[in-house]
């Protein structure tokens, strides 16, 4: 497995330990519908999370959060609508970012609540 994918996945990993830390039940990890993904779903209270996952080694070239772009956040939005369906909730939803930075066991985490808001199409 190519570096990035696997950094990628230590950072989810990171994240959702994070998130339990904090008390958010975890839902989903990567979950899939056809060629839509949700990195992770957590619950908070009666509110699901959405949450996108920016993993970095550093913020050289970019920020992990700035990464998540216009076509992204449209296709989380309309992944988590898939989800919602599939699920047949109606709970309230919240789009968090968590951004990793650095490598696997000495990551620095910031997490961004309310990162976006769903767009009018």
């Amino acid at each position: 497995m190519a570096y990035h994918n696997t950094l990628g996945e230590a950072g989810e990993k990171a994240a959702a330990a994070y998130l339990e830390k904090l008390g958010y039940h975890i839902c989903h990890r990567n979950w899939r519908k056809g060629r839509l993904e949700l990195d992770i779903v957590a619950t908070d209270g009666n509110e699901l999370i959405v949450v996108e996952v920016k993993t970095r080694t550093d913020t050289a070239h970019i920020l992990p959060q700035e990464a998540v772009t216009r076509q992204k956040v449209r296709r989380t939005v309309i992944a988590a609508d898939a989800y919602l369906k599939t699920f047949r909730t109606d709970a309230p939803v919240r789009f968090d970012i968590i951004s990793i930075v650095g490598r696997e066991g000495h990551f620095k985490i910031e997490h961004i609540k309310e990162a976006f808001y769903p767009p009018v199409f």
